[in-house]
């Protein structure tokens, strides 16, 4: 037993990260060296992961990593075998791994911790699939999700955001099929041991956190949309996906304008399959994204905006604990909708900063006021961060935000606050402490204007408290300026799909409408025929709310078709509430369940009482 790890007492205290059982304040993870080999037979990843390991203390003689249903054969350091032992499981933390180095290291001396590893089949980091679950249906694939506190589902690390790393990278698969990891791409060779394989290498020298360490293995093809830019997606859906994201390297341009330099060399995207459970996920070099993004006439592309500004508030500069995810949302947010406003005027901005506005109501609406979760900075001890996850760090913080923009001599002003943040503070990991000292700092000759912030309220009162109606009413009162009730056909041509995506959004806030209203906008709106996804959601859980029996179907199936828990998660939730349908629910829920990513197969559970 590491004697600073103990219950409660010295480990307690020493503890930053209430999701992490890892220390960094006494031995910090530097640089990864991962090899392993991808067996869709036996759903598994297999090799080592060798850390360079440096003691934050005198006479360090024991690591502490993160690991969650994964194996251990083997623990060398700089070369010597060194005793391993397990501690105890926790619910959604995993289990601590305790190494015992062979020797005592000095304060700053390094040394290579080697790990022999193997993930489970059931990782709830990794999602495997069938040949007939791909588009291509020939051959299988695998796509990981670390974020927040998975990545330890597939070897031991320190998985918590307060430490990064560099890594290099050689992942052994099948020779037909093609790997990606959040990483430049460092060429390829055959695999020595099997000729039936191939080894694709990889680099990443700007430290990250574990969260963002990422890989997907399947049949991809690419396509060059940008001087630094490829598209990544199976065959069937690649130029339909060039096509879609054909602005990012304009949007790329205007985030290295609004916040500095992009560090990362390649912005690579890749298009997985349905069940992915986000829009998307900003991993560096390659991010990653629903395919419910393929609008087909780029109107879902802000995403893009927000996993690109992601390279810079979010991967550069990181929240040290999930209890701080607002650092890396809000922040995001505020430059996503910042991009939208350069490419698309500055109403296009206020328009987005309004549906994020409906969105945070819609959220505290379905958590509740009293809900601490509904913190900006809430309290994660024996919280696990995904049942946590919600819009309010995204949303909350950029209300802050654009609160401040407006109180400090608006957005050319706070844009310079913003990009000295970044500088300030890149390849570091940050708490709001941190940003709040800055920010005092940056606007010293502003300190009365904010001492009157009620920074209380904004960071630790649940809800939207009434101080954020009396604050902001001005920013969004165009919200009730439209009488919803006078839109015609004729009108709703005219109208772009973010505003009828708002227009919808309005609709869900007030009170359920009669079946005969729905039937009436179908008959003259023809909502069904509509594919963007963000319309379609919102179109469904209107029908539903007004308990339109005919949409019980349309309604399941786009719960089942993909696996964006934005969508997935309320159209279950609301199809549990209709009585008619809640039995039919839970059974096309059952049915599916296997064939969902395990997260979002864990919260739908949850929300249908259905847990395993």
């Amino acid at each position: 037993m590491c004697p600073f790890y103990l219950a409660g007492g010295a480990r307690a205290m020493a503890a930053v990260d209430p999701s992490s059982f890892a220390s960094p304040s006494c031995c910090l993870t530097r640089h990864l060296y991962l090899r392993c080999r991808v067996d869709f037979g036996a759903r598994a990843l297999r090799g080592t992961a060798a850390f360079t390991a440096r003691a934050e203390r005198e006479a360090l003689r024991c690591l502490v990593l993160d690991t969650k249903d994964v194996q251990v054969f083997k623990v060398t350091v700089n070369g010597q075998d060194a005793t391993f032992a397990f501690g105890e499981k926790h619910s959604f933390k995993g289990t601590p791994l305790e190494v015992t180095l062979p020797f005592e290291l000095r304060r700053g001396q390094e040394a290579i911790v080697e790990i022999s590893f193997e993930s489970s089949p059931k990782s709830s980091a990794l999602q495997w699939f069938t040949p007939e679950q791909t588009s291509g249906k020939k051959h299988p694939f695998l796509f990981s999700q670390c974020q927040a506190i998975h990545c330890r589902a597939i070897f031991p690390c320190q998985d918590t955001p307060a430490v990064k790393l560099t890594y290099y990278a050689e992942i052994s698969v099948p020779k037909e099929l093609v790997a990606l990891m959040s990483a430049n791409r460092d060429g390829e060779m055959p695999d020595p041991e099997d000729s039936s394989r191939k080894i694709y290498c990889f680099s990443q020298n700007v430290p990250i956190p574990c969260y963002l360490i990422a890989l997907v293995v399947g049949a991809l093809e690419s396509r060059k949309i940008g001087p630094r830019t490829l598209v990544w997606a199976e065959k069937e859906l690649v130029d339909k996906s060039a096509y879609e994201f054909a602005e990012a390297e304009a949007m790329l341009k205007t985030a290295e304008d609004l916040a500095g330099p992009y560090v990362w060399g390649q912005y690579d995207l890749l298009v997985l399959p349905p069940s992915f459970p986000y829009g998307g996920m900003e991993n560096p070099c390659l991010t990653f994204v629903t395919p419910t993004l393929l609008a087909g006439d780029r109107s879902l592309s802000n995403v893009i905006a927000h996993e690109i500004s992601h390279s810079w508030t979010g991967n550069l500069v990181t929240n040290k604990t999930w209890e701080h995810f607002w650092l890396n949302e809000g922040c995001t947010v505020y430059l996503e909708r910042r991009i939208g406003g350069r490419l698309f005027g500055e109403q296009f901005r206020h328009f987005q900063a309004l549906g994020g506005w409906r969105e945070l109501q819609n959220t505290i609406n379905t958590l509740g006021d009293k809900n601490p979760i509904t913190n900006l900075i809430p309290n994660l001890n024996e919280v696990d961060p995904d049942v946590a996850y919600s819009s309010v760090p995204y949303e909350k913080g950029f209300a802050l935000l654009f609160y401040l923009e407006q109180l400090l001599g608006g957005p050319d002003i706070f844009i310079g606050f913003l990009k000295a943040y970044v500088q300030q503070f890149a390849y570091k990991s940050v708490i709001t402490e941190d940003w709040k000292k800055f920010l005092y700092s940056y606007f010293k000759d502003k300190v009365d204007v904010l001492d009157k912030v009620d920074w209380n309220s904004w960071f630790h009162a649940p809800g939207i408290s009434c101080f954020l109606f009396s604050k902001l009413h001005v920013i969004f009162q165009t919200a009730k300026e439209s009488d919803l009730g006078s839109f015609s056909s004729a009108d709703l041509k005219e109208m772009s799909s973010h505003q009828l995506i708002e227009f919808l959004a309005l609709l869900l806030l007030e009170s359920p409408l009669p079946v005969s209203h729905v039937q009436r906008m179908q008959q003259v709106y023809d909502f069904n025929a509509i594919n963007n996804s963000e319309i379609r959601f919102r179109w469904l859980r209107l029908c539903i709310k007004a308990k339109w029996e005919e949409a019980i179907p349309l309604a399941l199936k786009m719960a089942t078709d993909q696996g964006r828990m934005k969508f997935t998660r309320p159209l279950f939730r609301d199809l549990y509430s209709f009585d008619k349908c809640r039995d039919l629910a839970v059974k096309i829920f059952l049915e599916h369940r296997a064939s969902m990513h395990p997260v979002t197969s864990m919260l739908v559970g949850k929300d249908l009482q259905q847990e395993q």
